[in-house]
């Protein structure tokens, strides 16, 4: 299969609240845990290894983070802070929890949530609850499997078969992707380009 070329991104703005977003065309979401590595695929996806900041340290994004399509105003592709283990106070937390439910659930141009899920260990609890909660506030969802080189290869087909099946998916409804590898990202980067456009 042939390169996909970079998805052309620059950083619009951050927010604390769904209230100081502008209006938008259309937006796709990254949704995920703090360690399952939403800003490495950001940067992997734009070709680049500074646009969202990275951390060894689990909960880097802590605001919403707004990148645009360039060409396309209005086309956005959205950060939000991750859920689980960042290591921030229970009332941070709560801040942060009520940031997301807030941005998921009333924003109108919202079109697409990408749920990055870790493939070596999830779906957790926490992946769970994210998922159940997308469905009931009726957005659709694309679930990415990160970190696929994390998984030996004799253990892929299975561990494909009880990512998906835990979500109620078939195995071809996961998107598996590798940054370190650059396995599977010329497929999202399509995938995201193709949601963008609508």
């Amino acid at each position: 299969m042939p390169s996909v070329a970079a998805l052309s991104l620059r950083f619009v703005q951050s927010a604390s609240d769904v209230g100081q977003l502008p209006e938008a065309e259309r937006e796709v979401a990254i949704v995920g845990r703090s360690n399952v590595g939403k800003s490495s695929l950001l940067n992997a996806l734009a070709g680049s290894a500074s646009l969202a900041r990275t951390s060894k340290t689990p909960g880097a994004t802590r605001l919403i983070n707004v990148f645009e399509l360039l060409g396309s105003p209005g086309r956005w592709l959205v950060d939000l802070p991750g859920y689980g283990y960042a290591k921030v106070s229970k009332a941070e937390r709560r801040r942060w929890a009520t940031m997301i439910e807030r941005y998921l659930h009333d924003r109108e141009t919202l079109d697409t949530v990408l749920l990055l899920i870790d493939g070596e260990v999830g779906p957790t609890k926490l992946d769970l609850q994210t998922w159940d909660y997308l469905i009931d506030v009726g957005r659709p969802i694309r679930v990415v499997a990160t970190k696929a080189d994390k998984v030996p290869s004799t253990r892929r087909p299975k561990r494909r078969r009880e990512l998906a099946g835990a979500l109620g998916l078939e195995d071809g409804d996961v998107r598996w992707v590798s940054v370190s590898k650059h396995f599977g990202v010329d497929e999202l980067r399509g995938d995201v380009a193709t949601l963008l456009a609508g």
